[in-house]
């Protein structure tokens, strides 16, 4: 306190009068972030790592969530390449981060993870299956690592851990795009992802029909690093369409991260891609100083939808394969009577 008061004290003698106002808030603000904690879920992942990373350099304490032991014996790093063994530990020593044992398809894992905090990032997401498993459902929906389950189940735990805390009142969502069942890739990535992307617009729709607040993010393609970074990010609310581009985690990490300090991004629901260099912001706070509320009337659920979308996809596939393989026989037939008379 004491040096809060000198601070402001000197402000007469550093800065003209009109800089004094927007300096006492970072005076008063600074020691409101230190205090803040948040909780994570998909803390291993290629953004929860870099979520969580972000949060120990704003110097905000972290509870991860981690469905594995700490492994001391393995070499810590954050690298794309590392096990999640390395990852975990690279983290577990970051300043204030705290690393939490549990799994969101668990309730009692939720509530634990959310005790003490301000906020929750759920950054989680399934695990990409063996393509025959999922182009056959051969795996349940109740199994803990199917989809449903992940995008689904885990969301109604967090909403239901939030609503029982007393310091809990914010959870921030990445998903994707959903709202189109029929497109190309969303119809691969359900044929071939146990139903990911059906399964996530319906866990954003728990989160619309609570009345916890809300953030929603809806990002680009994340994976690559090559690309431009100078005055490139837009964002628009309500859920709005913006031309899919790639993304790179540390920018959707950074949006995450933002969007925790503006009170207006609260039941919003954001779609953030990149634009040609020039035309877009070099940080996301001019764009979440903008951000309204969600007020259109999402679908309450597309879930059949996604799955017709997912069985016309599957027999288009199997039509094609039947059609390849008819082709292939008849190929090998062909040259297999050719050379037969060429030795005869």
């Amino acid at each position: 306190c004491s040096i809060l008061c000198q601070s402001i004290y000197n402000l007469d003698a550093l800065l003209p009068p009109p800089m004094h106002f927007f300096v006492l808030q970072i005076l008063l603000v600074a020691p409101l972030c230190s205090a803040m904690r948040v909780a994570v879920t998909g803390t291993t992942g290629l953004l929860g790592r870099q979520i969580t990373l972000t949060l120990s350099k704003k110097n905000i304490k972290v509870n991860a969530l981690l469905r594995h032991p700490i492994d001391n014996s393995v070499t810590p790093s954050i690298d794309k390449d590392a096990t999640s063994s390395q990852v975990a530990l690279y983290l577990s020593i970051l300043p204030g981060v705290t690393m939490v044992a549990g799994d969101a398809t668990e309730l009692a894992s939720c509530k634990q993870l959310v005790d003490n905090c301000d906020a929750i990032i759920a950054a989680h997401g399934p695990v990409k299956p063996p393509p025959i498993q999922s182009l056959f459902r051969l795996l349940p929906e109740s199994d803990p690592k199917h989809s449903r389950s992940v995008n689904y189940v885990a969301v109604q735990n967090l909403i239901d851990a939030v609503k029982e805390s007393t310091t809990c009142k914010r959870i921030v969502r990445v998903t994707g795009k959903g709202e189109e069942p029929t497109s190309f890739f969303t119809v691969l990535i359900n044929m071939l992802g146990n139903m990911a992307k059906a399964w996530n617009y319906e866990g954003e729709q728990l989160l619309r029909s609570s009345d916890v607040d809300y953030t929603i993010i809806r990002p680009g393609v994340m994976g690559r690093n090559d690309i431009p970074t100078n005055k490139v990010r837009a964002l628009a609310d309500d859920g709005q369409d913006l031309k899919v581009t790639a993304v790179t985690h540390s920018q959707i990490a950074e949006l995450c991260c933002d969007c925790l300090d503006y009170p207006n991004a609260a039941k919003s629901t954001l779609t953030a891609m990149n634009v040609d260099e020039g035309l877009g912001e070099d940080s996301y706070a001019p764009l979440l100083a903008k951000v309204k509320a969600d007020s259109r009337d999402f679908p309450s659920t597309l879930l059949e939808e996604h799955k017709k979308g997912a069985r016309n996809g599957a027999a288009i596939l199997a039509a094609f394969l039947a059609v390849f393989a008819s082709l292939s026989v008849a190929v090998l037939k062909t040259l297999s009577g050719f050379i037969s008379g060429i030795f005869h």
